[in-house]
């Protein structure tokens, strides 16, 4: 038996190894059956049931760690495992039971005579609630003191958790660089395997989820990506794969791979259905949802909002943007207004502020629009992040457009597209060219306002984006006199097209790039609803357009 038994803890410890969780679970629970597993062992078993997200086993097997320790008179190492059975419960919402642990926690190592890491891990988690309220000063300070007991201790778990906290509580303050650099500093020994698996998890998502408030888009992409790579070594991971398609899903949506993004979207659904109002599950309904409206599938997106809703999360603001599309323009503003009214913290408002003021200058309250503008701009240069001031330049120029200022619309415009432009959003990128459409119109230069509206038309076509692309059809229509359809421009390529030219040529005489040109011909073919140069020609001549 105990041959046996040591066999199946080496293939066990082997499967643990090689991060086989699935594997090591069971093995380690075979060889317990034998014999009782030791302390090490016993937490191999512990962190192997977390990754599989089974909550049963990992409370049981941390109640064992927990009375070993105590009875050996480890106190410091039975107060860590009722932290931690504490703060697990909390995640779960059992608050009843996760104070109790807690408080036994903290008696055991107040009595323990020195300090330990528990103290710090206590210590941490007060300054995780200091910043779930807000206040994130005081949770910056609790996070040092964390940190602090941590070095002292030289548990590197505690390190790498508390400097977590201090960057996401310094993020928030405005203070991007430092904040992001303890974030990357956090993830030096996870990256590395140093610390232990949950903990690894935890901190990943810790970063991203940073990295997102302040629209720091190169930073989520580059840890999402990790994130990836991270749970895909690890076929029989459970917990965070569903976050991790969470995440992959939003950075699909924003490089205009919206299809996949809703794949992922729903596999990240799949992933965490057994958990019962999860906000990661609550978020992937989202994320479908807005993908949904941007396609004109109105049925469908409402109908993810609502779920999105029933598991806990508030689904604005897209839902409000969805009334706006429906032309219920009133519904949209007192939505996005009663949802403002109860958001509180910056970064919060950011997100919503922008909606806010499509929909007041769609419901024509300018004034309000100007406002949310405003107040957009001072959060823009408080974090200071390219995302957010592109964000406030392009409501900036809402603001002028409405107001028959194109020239100053233009320049914020032309501003917030550069930064589009190099963050890879193509839907951002084409709704931008529209308003730019518009301001270039309104100064008389339809030539340059042909011209943004026909990308932005090619991006929404591909993109399956049915409302958009209605709009700025709609936007076009107007300059075309003549049932053909055609606008001034391309006419005049088709009068090219017809002495025989080449579209490089064409480019080179009008002084346009030849994928503009190419974009023209094709515009002519769809338009006249012939599939040849010679025909579009042919055409020409038949309808006096040359």
């Amino acid at each position: 038996m105990k041959a046996d038994a040591a066999s199946l803890l080496e293939q066990a410890r082997h499967a643990y190894d090689r991060r086989a969780w699935a594997d090591a679970f069971e093995l380690l629970r075979a060889t317990d059956e034998i014999t009782s597993l030791g302390p090490e062992d016993l937490e191999r078993l512990l962190w192997s049931a977390g990754m599989l997200d089974r909550d049963q086993e990992i409370f049981a097997t941390g109640e064992r760690l927990f009375n070993i320790h105590l009875d050996a008179g480890r106190d410091d190492q039975a107060a860590y495992w009722a932290f931690f059975g504490g703060f697990r419960l909390l995640a779960l919402r059992e608050e009843g039971r996760a104070t109790a642990w807690l408080q036994r926690a903290q008696r055991l190592a107040d009595g323990f005579g020195r300090e330990c890491a528990a103290q710090g891990y206590l210590v941490l988690l007060a300054a995780q609630k200091e910043l779930l309220t807000g206040n994130d000063p005081a949770s910056e300070g609790l996070a040092r003191q964390a940190l602090a007991i941590g070095e002292r201790c030289c548990d590197i778990d505690l390190i790498a958790f508390a400097r977590c906290y201090l960057g996401r509580a310094l993020v928030r303050q405005g203070r991007i660089e430092e904040g992001i650099a303890l974030l990357d500093e956090a993830m030096l020994p996870a990256a590395d395997g140093k610390l232990s698996p949950i903990i690894t998890g935890l901190i990943y998502c810790n970063l991203i989820a940073a990295c997102r408030q302040v629209y720091a888009l190169d930073r989520s992409r580059e840890w999402t990506e990790a994130l990836s790579n991270w749970c895909g070594s690890q076929p029989q991971l459970v917990q965070f794969n569903g976050i991790c398609l969470l995440h992959r899903a939003e950075i699909m949506e924003l490089n205009g791979a919206w299809q996949e993004s809703i794949a992922e979207a729903r596999r990240a659904t799949q992933s965490l259905a057994h958990v019962i109002g999860n906000e990661a599950t609550a978020g992937a309904a989202y994320q479908e949802a807005e993908i949904h409206r941007l396609r004109g599938e109105f049925a469908a997106a409402e109908e993810l909002y609502r779920a999105a809703s029933r598991l806990g999360l508030e689904p604005q603001p897209g839902m409000a943007l969805l009334r706006l599309m429906q032309g219920r323009a009133e519904q949209a503003a007192a939505t996005i207004r009663r949802v403002l009214a109860t958001t509180n913290t910056p970064l919060s408002r950011a997100r919503l502020l922008p909606a806010l003021i499509e929909i007041m200058i769609a419901a024509g309250a300018v004034e309000e629009a100007r406002d949310a503008c405003e107040e957009l701009q001072a959060i823009a240069d408080r974090f200071a992040t390219d995302t957010l001031a592109a964000m406030a330049s392009q409501a900036r120029g809402e603001i002028e457009l409405s107001e028959d200022n194109p020239a100053a619309a233009l320049g914020h415009f032309r501003a917030a597209l550069t930064t589009w432009q190099h963050a890879g959003a193509p839907y951002l990128e084409a709704r931008l060219r529209v308003l730019a459409g518009q301001a270039c119109r309104k100064l008389g230069d339809e030539d340059s306002a042909e011209l943004e509206f026909d990308a932005a038309r090619a991006v929404f076509t591909e993109l399956g984006a049915a409302p958009d692309r209605d709009r700025v059809t709609a936007l076009i229509a107007p300059t075309n006199s003549r049932p053909h359809g055609l606008t001034r421009r391309e006419i005049e390529v088709l009068g090219l097209v017809a002495t025989g030219k080449t579209n490089r040529l064409i480019a080179t005489e009008l002084g346009l790039s030849e994928k503009t040109v190419d974009r023209h011909v094709s515009n002519i073919f769809d338009k006249l609803a012939v599939n040849s140069r010679a025909a579009a020609t042919a055409y020409a001549f038949q309808n006096g357009l040359l």
